[in-house]
């Protein structure tokens, strides 16, 4: 028989495991928006107990990826559009102050992780990986704000960036899928000016960088969002 201690690591496991595959189909779309989360039809999924699913569901609540209603019953969080202006500014605000911040503290160990991860973007860009894109393009600038050395902000735009997620989905969508060179190219002129340490370049750069994404994202709701999302992942 499994003693008190087994049994709580075999129960985290199942929860890390349910919590990792519930948050990549939410971020995805692959479960949409308002989808129901039984717990029930989720323990038979998963062939295991309530109590990890449970857990599990708890996290993504704290995460901001699921909502419980006053019935009790879980849902994927909606996406809220009315408050994508607010959210836009402190994105850009963070795209600014933490390649700015960069362009200040040239580091050549952090650049190598900076470089790797625009890497792993430019590759998804080629296999029109779009789960990958998001992932990759999170890393990049969560090491890019690591280089500018302010731990708080390096906090502040990883969550941004998380919350974003399923919002650079829609982004990529736009393009299905076929995301153009000059995104990469971007990445590639922001690297450049924080190892020359031109700050006001960087700065730029960050303004433009957040400024198209927040244009296409705007024409795309106000073009497309009276119609049915239909989102699939490479």
């Amino acid at each position: 028989m499994r003693n008190d201690a087994e049994n709580v690591r075999v129960r985290g496991s199942g929860t890390q495991s349910v919590y990792v595959t519930l948050r990549q189909e939410i971020l995805s779309m692959a479960l949409e928006p308002g989808s129901p989360l039984d717990e029930v039809r989720l323990s038979e999924r998963f062939r295991m107990s309530r109590t990890p699913i449970r857990e599990a569901l708890l996290r993504l609540a704290a995460d901001g990826l699921v909502t419980t209603l006053p019935n009790r019953n879980t849902i994927v969080a909606t996406i809220d559009f009315a408050s994508l202006p607010t959210y836009f500014e402190a994105l850009t605000l963070m795209y600014r102050v933490t390649t700015r911040g960069a362009a200040q503290r040239r580091n050549g160990d952090i650049m190598k992780t900076v470089r790797r991860h625009q890497k792993d973007f430019a590759d998804a860009v080629a296999a029109r990986d779009a789960y990958a894109m998001i992932e990759a393009n999170r890393e990049f600038h969560v090491a890019i704000a690591e280089l500018a050395g302010n731990s708080y902000y390096t906090a502040f735009f990883a969550r941004l960036l998380d919350e974003g997620r399923r919002i650079l989905r829609l982004y990529y969508s736009t393009f299905d899928d076929r995301l153009p060179r000059q995104y990469v190219d971007e990445h590639e002129e922001i690297i450049a000016a924080i190892e020359a340490g031109d700050v006001e370049r960087a700065d730029r750069l960050a303004i433009a960088h957040a400024g198209q994404i927040v244009r296409q994202i705007q024409e795309y709701i106000a073009r497309d969002l009276d119609r049915p999302v239909a989102i699939s992942m490479s």
